[in-house]
């Protein structure tokens, strides 16, 4: 922990950029990380040359060393990481025998980020390869969200006792590349009581991030135990060209950078130094503006309480005592919407509370939830709520579609993860899942911090209660519901241990739940639904109480018989039903609640 005394005390000074100046050094452009195997006197010159500099802080040379960026298997890319330890080292260890050092130099672990929704097990991985080869600090940085960090953050610190050092990337409005705001992710990673040192590094130059600091650095955070979470600040060189398909920074900015950077300290920061296009030089100058101004790190005002701000509650069960009722309609899969209207019409005027579209189910196109949702509201009144899935859409897209919800009077959603990309479409259709479920509800509730704070978007997320590890269904609303879920909607229930596996989530929840009801309208219907359907489990009971040869009227009826049956043995803990009939047949309905069970 000498490593945080040190910022109790004062400031630390950081390195630059390593890879950049690495590319620049050796007019290569090999990724720098596979330098700890091939060349390792380079990787410790680099290291000497910013201790030199004054850097008291060095970033092992690591940042890619994942399985996504390097290239090789995870036991590899753990052999680089410790490898990349052992050569920061070894460059502390001669920057003393040949020139002696001033002070302490810390040793952190660099993690870049990872490209991938269910990245938290190799995060935790390389996290803890980094602890045991002996690093005095972890840094993630140039990371977009908090998603799969603090989860596996959390991890390492059951185990280690280690400072943790978190850094976003930010575009120059204050973004990160995954559409989180600046303010949220500093919000998200102090609320998680994990992280020692905060802040920002890369994607915007010294005069955009001193900018960034005064509007997101004017308090104290603090961790659960009543210490304080220091701030770091470390900005690229400038802004580079493109030259011949490479991004190449001006020769010396060093100056502008010095002069620029130095002023953080005034601000709040505790740490400071360096990122793209940074090298030696632009350390040593600013340890030389610092030492010579004698500037003091701030004192920042204690964190005040935020004026109560009257929110309205957009939800579509809001001031309801009663079971709610919910109801799927597939929107059409090529333009005639005739059939889904007339339905739509029958659904106003049976009264229900919510009318849901899912978001091309099975990975099969289908007209846009959003849209369709739109033409329902404004053509019968009805309450709508869009799906919204993670498999098409990067997070620009995402957030459009959610603001032109938004605008057009939508703001209920039922976010989910979404089908995979059928197998015989893969060679031609590429799925995006850029997050899973709980990281885009993380997503909305940043545009709701950031935006929509009096008027918020209400989302919830769907159970799947026949997943054969239950205790990881359990885990995973309780995650839905940290990330703002307020409602949830099941798989439809067709059994006795079904109602009891829901009754269970309910019970170590609760979750506000509507219960997935899926009347079949035929014997035919049951079958294909059996064994064509992923996710949906009909015991051979149900289809065996369908004839094989029945009218229409006469399939329909047994439909309502075991919707009915399946409401009794729920009702006592559904806060409501999730009614989903087979090719839009909601004339249903009716007979069902005229029964009295809702």
């Amino acid at each position: 922990m000498k490593f945080l005394e040190s910022l109790e005390k004062s400031y630390i000074i950081a390195d630059g950029a390593f890879g950049t100046y690495y590319n620049k050094k050796y007019r290569t452009e090999e990724l720098p990380e596979k330098a700890n195997i091939y060349h390792e006197d380079r990787v410790i010159e680099i290291h000497k040359a910013y201790i030199k500099a004054g850097a008291s802080l060095i970033r092992t040379n690591s940042f890619a060393s994942n399985t996504r960026n390097i290239g090789l298997t995870v036991e590899d890319v753990l052999d680089n990481v410790r490898k990349s330890v052992e050569l920061a080292k070894e460059a502390i260890k001669q920057t003393e025998q040949e020139d002696g050092l001033k002070g302490d130099v810390y040793v952190a672990g660099d993690i870049g980020p990872i490209d991938s929704y269910d990245s938290a097990h190799e995060y935790e991985l390389i996290a803890k390869t980094m602890c045991k080869a002996g690093v005095d600090a972890l840094c993630f940085e140039t990371q977009s969200d908090t998603i799969q960090l603090i989860d596996a953050i959390a991890k390492v610190k059951e185990e280690y006792d280690i400072p943790v050092i978190v850094q976003y990337a930010l575009d120059q409005f204050g973004y990160s590349s995954t559409g989180f705001y600046a303010k949220n992710l500093l919000r998200k990673t102090a609320e998680s009581g994990l992280v020692d040192v905060m802040g920002f590094n890369c994607g915007i130059g010294p005069g955009h991030m001193k900018s960034m600091l005064k509007e997101c650095f004017n308090k104290n955070y603090k961790k659960a135990d009543g210490s304080l979470i220091y701030f770091s600040a470390l900005p690229n060189a400038g802004y580079p060209e493109n030259i011949s398909n490479r991004l190449v920074f001006a020769s010396d900015t060093s100056t502008y950078f010095s002069d620029t950077a130095a002023d953080y300290l005034s601000l709040g920061v505790r740490m400071i130094g360096g990122c793209c296009g940074t090298t030696p030089l632009h350390i040593e100058k600013l340890k030389a503006v610092i030492e010579s101004l004698d500037i003091k790190p701030a004192k920042l005002a204690e964190p005040t309480e935020e004026l109560d701000v009257e929110v309205r509650d957009n939800a579509f069960f809001a001031a309801k005592k009663k079971k709610l009722v919910a109801v799927e309609l597939a929107p059409p899969f090529d333009c005639d919407d005739e059939k889904l209207m007339n339905a739509a019409h029958i659904l106003a005027k049976n009264k229900v509370d919510v009318v849901t579209f899912p978001d091309s189910p099975s990975g099969r196109t289908r007209v846009d939830s959003v849209l369709m949702a739109a033409k329902v509201a404004r053509e019968n009144g009805l309450c709508v709520m869009p799906h919204i899935c993670c498999r098409d859409k990067n997070t620009i897209a995402i957030r459009s579609q959610l603001m032109g919800a938004y605008v057009n009077g939508i703001d209920n959603f039922l976010v989910i993860t979404g089908d995979p990309v059928p197998l015989s479409a893969r060679n031609s259709i590429k799925s995006v899942y850029q997050f899973d479920s709980v990281g885009l509800m993380n997503l909305i509730d940043d545009i709701n911090s950031d935006k929509l704070r009096e008027s918020p978007l209400v989302y919830g997320g769907a159970i799947n209660q026949n997943r054969r590890n239950l205790e990881h269904e359990i885990e995973r609303v309780k995650k839905k519901m940290k990330a703002g879920a307020r409602f949830f909607m099941s798989q439809p229930a067709f059994d006795d241990e079904s109602v009891e596996r829901l009754r269970r989530i309910k019970e170590e929840t609760s979750c506000r739940m509507l219960c997935g009801i899926m009347p079949f309208v035929s014997y035919k219907n049951a079958l294909f639904m059996k064994n064509e359907i992923a996710g949906i489990l009909v015991p051979d009971e149900i289809i065996e109480r369908y004839p094989k040869e029945a009218s229409k009227e006469e399939g329909q009826a047994v439909g309502i018989e075991l919707a009915l049956e399946m409401i009794e043995k729920m009702n006592d803990f559904a806060d409501g039903y999730y009614f989903s009939f087979p090719f839009n047949r909601v004339e249903m309905l009716e007979k069902i609640l005229d029964a009295g069970l809702i």
